[in-house]
């Protein structure tokens, strides 16, 4: 590809699709081929390393996980622990995040006050809950690789305005709860917040609310095709389901109210481990981005059940070579 035309195309395109809340997250093109083309004048085989090299930090520097982005490259893209790839991209990544530092600073980019484990006899749940979320990530591949399926059906509009459909929906949403809007860092947190639960019942079902919401508005922005990820809106469906669970554990008596942001916090690991197919970049970039190992082993128990239930249920390994081999296919 041309990689300046597709760089400052997606910026700005991309931030015309988020700054307006629509459901979708950064998408992040690297510019690692542009680098070995205009400034290093690389070999093929070194350009591809580059460009391996700017995917983990393009990751590192969203999300401040530089170990969750060398992961992910390895697990999701090269399928293979080569030192040659891994050292350069774990040194990129790392890079990548020290730079965010004087912007950012150095506190995790979805930082959550877990305080206390959960309890032993909540982990027996934990599997009850794994096959459930399994089942939730198996939906969401076949939607996400139904979508232009449905949108053809769709004639009505023309391709080129399919985009006008997920701005409608933000505009009546927006104006009931901005909360909810965007990929969105603020979303979580939003979710997250402990000082509104007084009342479990009115929150369970806005929480159920909520999740349909996101859901069916990040299908049909991501059906019609305005740029954006579904890195963040995975990760939101993810804690929004977390949220469900726990309000429902707190009440059955099975957690403590303190284990609240601990449930979230396992569930998106879960979710986003099942959908995408990345289990292990799963539990390094949520430890990562939450800032604390308090939740990894019932994590990795809730993550490994998950992903197994999605598998058996037919979803596909990895959903990104999936999309990319239905592109070719179409084209």
């Amino acid at each position: 590809m041309n990689w300046w035309t597709v760089l400052w195309r997606k910026f700005v395109s991309g931030l015309l699709t988020i700054c307006p809340g629509l459901f979708l997250g950064r998408e992040g093109p690297c510019i690692g081929q542009g680098l070995s083309e205009k400034v290093f004048k690389l070999s093929k085989e070194d350009e591809h390393l580059l460009l391996q090299c700017g995917l983990a930090a393009g990751l590192s520097a969203a999300f401040s996980a530089p170990l969750a982005g060398t992961v992910f490259l390895l697990e999701e893209v090269t399928h293979r622990f080569h030192a040659k790839v891994w050292v350069a991209a774990f040194v990129s990544a790392i890079a990548a995040d020290a730079v965010t530092f004087p912007f950012f600073g150095t506190q995790p980019c979805l930082y959550l006050p877990i305080k206390t484990g959960l309890p032993t006899g909540a982990y027996p749940w934990l599997i009850v809950l794994g096959v459930a979320i399994g089942a939730l990530a198996f939906l969401f591949q076949y939607f996400i690789f139904n979508l232009k399926w449905w949108y053809r059906k769709f004639t009505i509009l023309p391709n080129y305005y399919h985009s006008i459909l997920p701005l409608l929906l933000v505009i009546p949403v927006g104006l009931w709860n901005p909360h909810i809007l965007g990929g969105s860092h603020n979303f979580i947190m939003y979710v997250t917040d402990t000082s509104r639960h007084a009342d479990w019942l009115p929150l369970l079902g806005m929480m159920v609310l909520f999740l349909v919401l996101r859901f069916f508005g990040t299908m049909l922005a991501y059906g019609a095709t305005v740029p954006g990820g579904i890195f963040m809106p995975i990760f939101v469906l993810g804690s929004v389901i977390g949220a469900i669970a726990g309000i429902v554990m707190i009440h059955a008596g099975i957690i403590p109210a303190s284990c609240y942001l601990n449930i979230i916090a396992i569930s998106m690991a879960a979710y986003f481990g099942a959908a995408e197919g990345v289990p292990f970049s799963a539990i390094l970039l949520v430890t990562e981005m939450v800032g604390t190992i308090q939740q990894v082993f019932p994590m990795k128990l809730l993550t490994f059940v998950a992903y197994y239930t999605s598998m058996l249920l037919g979803a596909r390994p990895s959903i990104y070579n999936a999309l990319r081999q239905q592109m070719v296919f179409e084209n």
